[in-house]
């Protein structure tokens, strides 16, 4: 992850500029390079198809849109870019952006939310968990396929860990999964994953 702003983005400017570029987000004014990387993408890429196979299955109204940013807190010039975003349908007429532009500003609109750990680590784990809490987005996946995270967060020895926060009383309660083990998912019950079936081959 690279800062490359040199100037204060508001919200608006971030879209204006940005919008159609997926690799930046915004926090708190700041611009933000992501620098995806191919193997990011192949574990986002197949975890998008491990949940959008959930999804019909149990033919809920929720959908993965192929680009989305999602705008916490109105009041700070934040814009998140999740790797992967579960919305509800049916409450998406009450979002203010929606109709012209791919933004999600209310937290009952998102049903999941996962991030696939990167360089930026420390956002995933920390900045991102108080976000999405204070959202009220009911889970929040991390994604650690390459055991990055701090000790604090993922322990020792480090190694490659998938995390389920699951939204309790407006905080996260988290469960952390390892190579070979079934990731338990309360949104989902009946997903079928390991974290092994997302690692790039």
């Amino acid at each position: 992850m690279t800062y490359t702003s040199v100037k204060t983005l508001t919200f608006d400017n971030f879209l204006a500029q940005y919008q159609d570029c997926p690799r930046y987000e915004l926090a708190d004014g700041e611009l933000i390079d992501m620098e995806p990387t191919g193997l990011h993408e192949t574990v986002s890429g197949k975890l998008a198809t491990k949940i959008g196979i959930a999804l019909t299955a149990v033919e809920l109204p929720w959908f993965i849109p192929r680009t989305c940013i999602v705008r916490p807190f109105a009041e700070a010039a934040t814009a998140r870019r999740p790797d992967v975003v579960v919305l509800d349908e049916t409450v998406l007429s009450s979002e203010p952006f929606w109709e012209q532009e791919p933004v999600i500003t209310l937290g009952r609109s998102i049903k999941l939310v996962v991030e696939v750990v990167s360089t930026n680590w420390e956002n995933d784990y920390a900045r991102k968990v108080e976000e999405y809490a204070l959202l009220g987005i009911p889970e929040y996946w991390i994604v650690d396929y390459r055991g990055l995270g701090g000790v604090a967060f993922i322990g020792k020895p480090k190694q490659p860990t998938f995390t389920v926060c699951q939204l309790v009383s407006e905080e996260y309660v988290q469960q952390q999964y390892r190579l070979g083990q079934p990731i338990k998912s309360p949104l989902l019950p009946r997903l079928q994953l390991r974290l092994d079936d997302i690692l790039p081959r």
